[in-house]
């Protein structure tokens, strides 16, 4: 009885020589992939129905303040005041796309596979936190571009084109600001289970299970706690920061005395500025226990 023996076929296979584009090509789609991912781009119709619903409504409440104001001829809502009207919706697309980033691929087990790339442990997790906060920025900024428009075309001269630009800047930063902590608190909390429907949940209660607390401290005898009680909650730590800054675009009701920050404006910056630090320093470490599993 002869030995069995083993044939190899050459079946055309050969070695990869083309360019080896390294980390920031990785890093940079990862970043590309996570904005669409958020938006649900490439992904099933379904996925898409969320995100773009969202975007129709921030969509069809700047055009529709645009063109009331043009027809009275008075502005309804400045552009800060737009970012804060359309933070609840914020909050809920962050707790559909946060899990989408990240939570997905802690189920699947796919992380392996990212990081057996030329990719450090941490590139992975802050590629889905700018891309996070770009669909934030986005989601926000662009209806404010809609009201931009609508105004500048309706200007007397390239003077008031100028005063509404200068108007629409401090908007856009102050969209930038929600989406970075939002973006920051969201992702943190997504990355902790790879089940998404427990970390949208989590996100949530997050944002809104902070407000009472925010409503308790106010109503203490204590006028410094009063002034404090915006930083509970990431929400009026946001909106703390903004009436720190731009108070005259937030507040233009001249009866209205919104909120008292008092001396504290400035706490409110560094509260938000350690929460964004604190979030990322927390989802770096995150990341390298998986890496190490």
């Amino acid at each position: 009885m002869s030995e069995p023996t083993g044939v190899i076929h050459d079946i055309g296979y050969q070695r990869y020589t083309g360019p080896r584009l390294g980390r920031r090509a990785v890093f940079g789609a990862l970043y590309v992939h996570g904005v669409r991912t958020a938006f649900g781009l490439g992904r099933s119709a379904k996925a898409k129905i969320f995100p773009w619903l969202v975007v129709g409504i921030v969509l069809m409440v700047a055009g529709a303040v645009t063109a009331i104001g043009s027809q009275i001829g008075e502005t309804l809502m400045t552009y800060a005041q737009f970012a804060d009207s359309m933070s609840w919706l914020v909050i809920f697309f962050v707790a559909v796309a946060a899990p989408e980033l990240v939570s997905r691929d802690l189920r699947s087990g796919v992380l392996p596979l990212y990081f057996s790339r030329p990719l450090p442990t941490a590139d992975y997790p802050m590629a889905k936190l700018l891309a996070l906060a770009t669909a934030l920025w986005m989601l926000l900024g662009a209806p404010q571009l809609v009201m931009f428009l609508g105004a500048a075309f309706t200007g007397n001269d390239m003077g008031a084109v100028w005063d509404e630009l200068l108007d629409l800047l401090p908007g856009l930063l102050y969209a930038g600001l929600w989406a970075v902590v939002f973006a920051a608190v969201g992702l943190l909390i997504a990355a902790l289970t790879g089940k998404r429907a427990f970390a949208a949940g989590g996100i949530v209660a997050v944002f809104l299970m902070t407000t009472p607390i925010v409503g308790v401290l106010s109503i203490l005898p204590s006028q410094a706690a009063n002034q404090l009680a915006g930083i509970a909650s990431p929400s009026t730590l946001v909106q703390g920061i903004g009436i720190w800054t731009m108070r005259d675009q937030l507040i233009t009701d001249p009866d209205a005395l919104g909120p008292d920050l008092g001396a504290f404006g400035p706490v409110y910056a560094l509260v938000a500025a350690l929460l964004v630090a604190a979030c990322v320093a927390l989802l770096l470490a995150r990341y390298r226990k998986v890496a190490a599993r």
